[in-house]
């Protein structure tokens, strides 16, 4: 099992703070399942074409909300995702760095991180999403019990906009085990369609890289 994997257990378990760990946040979404798992999971998704964009708008998925204690949902992430991270009365960092495991950056400024989600909005919305309640797509877009929420540099997440992995993998190939199994969670999770291409590069990242 790799390290991030353990961290991020003992994260999840609120004990991460106490055996004082240095270097990169280590917090990050939830673990996704195991390359196993994960490759398991591959095999009962739908492959479909991808559906139109006609009716596309990110207002349809409204994010952030409220998560209670002055926050929403991005300063959520960007306090799990952050080291030595303070934050005002608004919940608006103060102080803190954040690690983007996309392309090993790293910012003190949280107005230049951005917050991805692993499956685009977009992406969702060709394989599935058109057809779920505002409501819904609210919940995906705020997902925190799912890893679909990361916080990463400004230009890697500009750079992969809406694309599916068979389109773009982070320039940071030892990340390429966990984006494959975060991404096949949220697409499991939420019971959206993969392409042929997309179900393609997922598997060979599983294979090739965990």
């Amino acid at each position: 099992m790799r390290i991030r994997t353990v961290l991020g257990a003992v994260a999840a378990a609120g004990t991460l703070a106490a055996i004082g760990v240095a270097g990169p946040a280590q917090a990050y979404p939830p673990a996704p399942p195991s390359a196993t798992e994960s490759a398991a999971h591959l095999a009962t998704l739908t492959v479909a074409a991808p559906g139109s964009m006609d009716g596309y708008s990110r207002d349809k998925f409204p994010h952030w909300i409220s998560q209670g204690d002055n926050c929403n949902t991005r300063e959520v992430v960007l306090k799990r995702d952050g080291n030595g991270v303070t934050v005002g009365t608004d919940c608006y960092p103060t102080a803190g760095s954040w690690y983007s495991v996309y392309d090993k950056t790293t910012t003190t400024d949280p107005s230049k991180v951005q917050i991805d989600h692993v499956v685009p909005l977009a992406d969702a919305w060709r394989s599935g999403a058109a057809s779920w309640t505002t409501a819904k797509r609210q919940d995906f877009a705020n997902d925190l019990t799912d890893p679909q929420l990361i916080a990463v540099s400004a230009s890697s997440n500009e750079s992969k906009g809406d694309q599916d992995p068979s389109q773009w993998k982070p320039p940071n190939t030892g990340e390429w085990c966990y984006y494959a199994r975060n991404w096949i969670q949220v697409k499991y999770v939420w019971k959206l369609t993969i392409t042929s291409a997309e179900k393609s590069a997922l598997s060979d990242m599983l294979t090739n890289h965990c």
